[in-house]
């Protein structure tokens, strides 16, 4: 076999192999599946980049999109998503979209027309998990000063359950809670949080909050499962000041079990997360990178490769997202829910 005809074929049977991988699934409450990995959109606003990448991710084989109002772009996902479904084959069923509830929206009366313009702009009739974005609400005064302001969970949680019941979406759960103010809602709840959305990577591992969901039947999603290492540029763009996170993707410890395994660092990050029984949402707009997030399900880490990743979690000091910067009094409102973080 000649040279030039190995490299076709080995080219050809990557392709295939990638878009061939069967991603496996974890059960939500009501029976409902999630996808183990889905692709994360956070910043990515602008309209051609976002709608390249995103048909990438689709081509690629991911069947799980992950958005906000917040966001930006749930419009530009409608198109990516109407294109599919009328010239690609794609079904509906076949295709799991997380929206969330938008901070400023976050009170009793906007819950309804929130997720209604959400449904307009994805062009769908229901979204597979609709989340509270946070247990903060933010509002705007009269002299463009956005403060947190309370909230009250169980009022909230009742007009998302009734999200459920209108056919708006299929489950419904939270996202930046912690513990104890899972419990509050979980205790005045018809319908039961599904899911959990929460800041996680190898330097933020959230062990006492993973085992807690676990007990309580909520499957829990990672965002920044990369670490976020731009996140202090991306909110630059926004006006808002934050430290630069460390490159948790040079960790020496990263680095030698990547090589073990010909992988690259973040393959190797959002595998660790999988083993762990979590589910992963990684951005990226780079094709390559689009591409490797997803090839994580051909290798295992060993229980020393695990117990070695385990042992660099550095808590609360891990995490990069604190959501100070949203609001002057955010660390004084009584729902903040990470009152122990000292940056």
């Amino acid at each position: 076999m000649c040279p030039k005809f190995c490299s076709i074929f080995l080219l050809c049977f990557m392709f295939i192999s990638l878009k061939s991988i069967r991603v496996p699934h974890l059960i939500m409450r009501g029976g409902i599946k999630i996808p183990s990995i889905g692709y994360g959109t956070y910043t990515l606003m602008n309209e051609v980049d976002a709608f390249k990448a995103l048909d990438k991710a689709l081509e690629v084989g991911y069947r799980h999109i992950d958005t906000a109002t917040v966001y930006g772009n749930e419009h530009i996902i409608g198109k990516v998503l109407r294109k599919w479904f009328s010239e690609k084959n794609l079904k509906r069923e076949d295709i799991f979209v997380t929206t969330k509830l938008n901070l400023f929206n976050s009170f009793p009366d906007a819950v309804e027309s929130s997720i209604k313009e959400s449904l307009m702009k994805l062009q769908l009739e229901y979204v597979d998990l609709f989340l509270i974005h946070a247990p903060v609400a933010l509002k705007i005064f009269k002299n463009n000063t956005i403060l947190a302001v309370p909230n009250d969970h169980s009022a909230l949680w009742k007009k998302m359950e009734e999200q459920v019941d209108a056919g708006r979406t299929r489950s419904i759960g939270l996202s930046n809670f912690n513990v104890s103010q899972i419990e509050k809602v979980m205790k005045s709840s018809r319908i039961k949080p599904a899911n959990l959305q929460i800041e996680m990577h190898v330097y933020d591992q959230e062990k006492a909050t993973r085992q807690f969901c676990k007990k309580n039947d909520i499957v829990v999603v990672a965002y920044a499962p990369l670490g976020a290492v731009k996140a202090d540029v991306y909110l630059a763009d926004f006006g808002f000041k934050t430290k630069a996170p460390i490159n948790m993707l040079q960790d020496e410890e990263l680095i030698k079990i990547a090589a073990a395994h010909n992988k690259s660092t973040a393959q190797v990050a959002l595998r660790f997360l999988h083993q762990l029984g979590v589910v992963v949402i990684p951005k990226s707009i780079n094709v390559k990178r689009i591409e490797e997030n997803y090839d994580i399900f051909n290798f295992i880490l060993s229980p020393k490769e695990m117990k070695t990743l385990k042992q660099l979690d550095k808590g609360m000091n891990g995490k990069v997202y604190d959501f100070k910067y949203l609001a002057s009094n955010m660390a004084e409102n009584p729902e903040y829910p990470w009152t122990d973080l000292n940056h």
